[in-house]
């Protein structure tokens, strides 16, 4: 990716541990790469078709002297994330805070915090068979548009399926969700689960009825194991509710452990190669958002 650079931007500002920092202040000087598009507005000569790296640097130095932190590595993070809501254009920064002045007493040449942060992409599927079911759903997809650390990009159709697993109960209606998030995997998982308790989402019976359903079935190209996360979805491939409307959205999405793109899985998961465990899905496209 593309890349504007600012090297040794010097702000004077008031973050430390130490008292005599906190009412002193000190000298900071920051590095940034700013990862954008630069072919758009070389082409176009155009200001408004790139990053204006005056106000990028505006921007810092306005939030690291009207925000006071303890350390530098609180600093880098919230001064980064302030950068990515501000300026859309930016998909990615490095980011490093020097504090060359830092309260060491020992020689020295600097202290510095580097960090790495970016908009990732995830796919999230959708469902409900409770009540109202695409009222659920709506409330769900509000919630991501009101998260500031969100961007929803695109809504599938959503379509109504038959319930998985052994449990009786109503159809279900299900949909997918592409979004940009500043949040880490485990992140992402803890504001589903909220947005989730929000509607009332009980975890009384595994495969359950209920109010709204939030996974994580893709996370970049990213392949997560943890204890009480998996991404991708174990089961996405093995299920038409997730596959087709996620083919509506994004069709070439690509399965980073099976390398198969979601047409493909979903061509193999037509209805007579039928979803292990469910004995198929009648789906019918509901409202569009």
């Amino acid at each position: 990716m593309d890349c504007i650079k600012i090297r040794q931007l010097e702000i004077f500002a008031y973050h430390g541990c130490n008292e005599d920092e906190k009412i002193n202040g000190q000298k900071f000087y920051v590095d940034a790469n700013l990862y954008t598009d630069v072919r758009t507005p070389g082409l176009s000569d155009d200001l408004e078709d790139t990053v204006n790296y005056a106000k990028a640097c505006k921007f810092i130095n306005k939030f690291m002297t009207e925000n006071r932190f303890d350390l530098i590595e609180a600093v880098a993070e919230q001064t980064t994330k302030g950068l990515l809501k501000e300026f859309p254009k930016i998909k990615a920064i490095d980011f490093t805070i020097n504090k060359p002045n830092a309260p060491i007493k020992l020689p020295f040449g600097n202290v510095a915090v580097s960090i790495s942060r970016k908009w990732n992409k995830a796919y999230l599927s959708i469902g409900s068979n409770i009540g109202d079911k695409e009222g659920y759903l709506n409330q769900a997809i509000d919630s991501l548009y009101d998260d500031e650390n969100c961007r929803v990009l695109a809504v599938s159709k959503f379509i109504e399926t038959e319930p998985y697993g052994p449990v009786e109960q109503d159809n279900f209606l299900n949909g997918c969700v592409e979004i940009e998030t500043l949040y880490e995997p485990k992140e992402l998982l803890a504001t589903v689960n909220r947005i989730e308790a929000e509607a009332n989402r009980t975890r009384e019976i595994h495969w359950g009825p209920r109010t709204l359903d939030i996974d994580i079935v893709l996370y970049n190209n990213d392949i997560v194991n943890e204890k009480d996360l998996l991404i991708p979805h174990v089961e996405m491939h093995k299920r038409l509710f997730v596959l087709e409307p996620l083919k509506q959205i994004a069709p070439y999405a690509v399965h980073p452990i099976l390398n198969k793109t979601v047409s493909q899985m979903l061509e193999e998961l037509q209805p007579d190669n039928k979803c292990a465990g469910c004995g198929g899905c009648n789906m019918k496209q509901m409202s569009e958002q």
